[in-house]
């Protein structure tokens, strides 16, 4: 009866909420939490639950598997906004459920906190948990990745259910041995693209394998420590492929896995791997390669992340970077486009970002290609600034401006193609001072 009155409450308030026009994000799930923690076991779910985690790229990997799902004619319930840790996801649950707490879907696909798995999935039953890269991130919060990686092989000791895994990220791939019963894990990798390194070219966390202590070795990077890696002592990281992708085209947005060809509307490695893992997940599932096909062709997240618009007649890159490989990778893209453009950098350092912004210090600024103007802004927008002064980018060139309206004003006073990079709290209020000028 407890249960049935949280669901009623929560019902109610969620209509008043849509009266009001508001979604809520994780409000619903914060009240119904604080009220009973077990509430998860209420809920009658008789349908796959798919989960993905990562330190980056879950929010697009997640939309992408229940865009593929959908496009295939099949019910999905989804946490596409992003609230990912338990609160979120029980917002999610309340919002679909019935007062009983049936949930009726095909799928339920969850992007998941990294922290939060063992968590959320003591009352749920996963089904099938995508893993794509690990990396440090808010440092405050999460402390070292190895806690969160260890964390993680924990909950894995006991789950028999699917396991899809990167096999180019060492800390991703060694979950793979946490159950040794587990016969139900599949390994996807990515062949060597053109702006891969023989060096580490930014900083990363897999330099050691987990088993035996010896040092890795990488045939190539393609970004951070991810890239084709085996331990020479124990042979780590050679593993039976489920999923490769080949001939990776990103001026065509194009990638091969056998000798089907996919295209994408993204001009990233980062996000080749993300939708290999989004094929290797609803491959398992035995949804047909055409319908991947078509899905994946047509699929967007315009929430800023890698988001492409026009404004003023300038074309305009937006990315979402709350960490160093994060920033990175936003780099990489920046440099990898042989165009005259500048870039606008928005950092700020409220409580959902981390209070910690050590991490601009491990940003590669020292290696951008052809960019004639820096502009930054956010709560922390003179440590960012320098930052990139102290990376050799001359200071003349730079503009800092604590107020973001002011930032945006100044940044289209040119018609050169535009960068934007912002962290966690400030990418939708950057967004939005963008469109009012579209």
């Amino acid at each position: 009866m407890k249960n049935f009155f949280i669901v009623l409450s929560m019902k109610i308030l969620y209509l008043g909420l849509k009266i009001l026009k508001k979604n809520g994000g994780n409000f619903l799930g914060k009240i119904a939490y604080d009220w009973n923690p077990h509430i998860f076991q209420y809920f009658k779910i008789n349908c796959p639950i798919i989960a993905v985690t990562a330190t980056n790229g879950k929010t697009m990997t997640n939309n992408a598997i229940g865009h593929v799902l959908k496009t295939a004619g099949k019910k999905v319930i989804s946490n596409t906004e992003g609230n990912n840790m338990e609160t979120g996801i029980l917002s999610t649950l309340l919002k679909a459920t019935s007062l009983s707490g049936k949930i009726k879907a095909d799928y339920l696909v969850f992007e998941v906190d990294e922290g939060y798995v063992p968590v959320i999935f003591q009352d749920l039953k996963l089904d099938t948990l995508v893993v794509l890269d690990f990396f440090r991130d808010q440092l405050d919060r999460n402390g070292e990745v190895e806690s969160l990686i260890l964390k993680i092989y924990d909950f894995l000791k006991t789950y028999n259910g699917n396991l899809v895994l990167n096999n180019d990220d060492p800390n991703v791939a060694r979950l793979g041995s946490a159950n040794q019963e587990n016969h139900n894990v599949y390994y996807f990798s990515v062949e060597k693209y053109d702006y891969a390194t023989k060096s580490m070219k930014e900083v990363g966390e897999g330099k050691f394998c987990p088993f035996c202590n010896t040092r890795l070795s990488y045939e190539y990077y393609q970004y951070s420590h991810i890239g084709k890696f085996h331990c020479p002592n124990c042979n780590y990281g050679n593993n039976e492929i489920y999923q490769l992708a080949s001939d990776i085209n990103l001026k065509n947005r194009t990638f091969n896995i056998g000798n089907t060809t996919y295209k994408i509307q993204f001009n990233s490695i980062y996000n080749i791997y993300n939708f290999v893992a989004v094929i290797c997940c609803v491959r398992i599932y035995n949804i047909d390669v055409k319908i991947i096909q078509k899905a994946l062709s047509n699929f967007v997240l315009n929430n800023g992340r890698l988001e492409e618009i026009t404004i003023k007649n300038i074309p305009t890159i937006i990315n979402l970077a709350k960490n160093p490989t994060g920033s990175n990778v936003s780099l990489r893209i920046l440099n990898e486009d042989e165009e005259e453009k500048e870039l606008l950098f928005v950092l700020n350092d409220n409580l959902a970002d981390g209070r910690d912004v050590s991490w601009i210090w491990d940003i590669n600024f020292d290696t951008l290609n052809n960019v004639s103007r820096i502009i930054t802004s956010g709560s922390r927008a003179y440590d960012i600034a320098i930052r990139i002064k102290t990376s050799g980018f001359p200071v003349n060139k730079i503009e800092s401006y604590l107020n973001l309206q002011e930032a945006i004003k100044n940044l289209y006073k040119t018609n050169v193609k535009k960068y934007i990079i912002a962290n966690y709290t400030a990418l939708q209020p950057t967004r939005e001072e963008i469109f009012k000028l579209k």
